[in-house]
């Protein structure tokens, strides 16, 4: 082979070899990088549950493996309150003249968060909305238009005797927020902290009387709202009485079979 048609042939396989390069380079640092979640990989959920039930525990677990946001309307509420926005003060006129907070003004909350949240960018986790029929219709019009659906609403089931058992006996930890409970979870030092040494209290609406209405209360109000997912193919019960990490799995085998149907 002369020289010149040597060096040609080497030229060519050295472009070659470079273009080799640059396309695994490109290869590898698309799979490097992380892809923003497509509208099947987030996560828009509702999660409910009367009060004990382990919304507390399950929904910040679904919202920090998930990367959404967790919306809980009691929160937003008094956040909203505290902060003085139109919707607050709103908000506070109706409650100080022992009203309840309207449709509209929850569902303006929401929207407030999905348009303005980052954290909601991914999805969200919903707990404590929709508590009617109507709210319920109002979130699917919300979502309707911002070209949205919900992908599942889980419930937390429990038998009302064990949740009262469960939350007459939880003690709280004023400053931080600890809970204990008296049989569960007892501090080491009856009615004491374990960190602070501080004393425990239970809340006055901890009590069996308070209880059983605020349980009626969400019995008749959630029923058709479960009634109305349920004939969508959205319900699905998960039984709550079992631990917490029991009830994890359970919530992610829901949350998988949505994504892979």
């Amino acid at each position: 082979m002369a020289p010149t048609d040597e060096l040609e042939y080497l030229k060519s396989l050295v472009a070659q070899l470079n273009d080799k390069i640059s396309a695994l380079e490109k290869k590898a640092k698309g799979a490097a990088a992380p892809k923003a979640p497509t509208p099947a990989q987030q996560l828009r959920t509702i999660l409910m549950g009367p009060p004990g039930a382990g919304k507390g525990t399950q929904a910040p677990r679904i919202r920090d493996e998930y990367c959404v946001c967790h919306l809980a309307t009691g929160d937003m509420l008094r956040e909203q309150i505290q902060q003085g926005t139109p919707l607050g003060k709103e908000a506070k006129k109706i409650m100080d003249a022992g009203g309840l907070v309207n449709d509209d003004i929850m569902i303006g909350i929401i929207k407030d968060q999905l348009e303005n949240n980052k954290e909601c960018k991914n999805g969200f986790v919903l707990d404590g909305f929709p508590r009617t029929i109507p709210q319920a219709e109002k979130l699917d019009a919300m979502l309707t238009a911002r070209k949205e659906k919900l992908d599942s609403v889980v419930q937390l089931l429990i038998d009302d005797q064990l949740l009262i058992s469960r939350i007459t006996g939880r003690l709280i930890h004023p400053g931080s927020g600890r809970t204990y409970h008296k049989e569960f979870s007892p501090p080491k030092k009856p009615m004491t902290d374990d960190v602070t040494g501080e004393p425990l209290i239970q809340r006055s609406d901890d009590n069996v009387e308070t209880l059983t209405k605020r349980l009626k209360t969400f019995h008749s109000q959630t029923g058709p709202v479960v009634e109305y997912y349920r004939r969508r193919g959205l319900w699905t019960g998960i039984d709550a009485a079992q631990s917490p990490n029991l009830v994890w799995d359970n919530l992610s085998k829901v949350f998988r079979a949505n994504k892979s149907s």
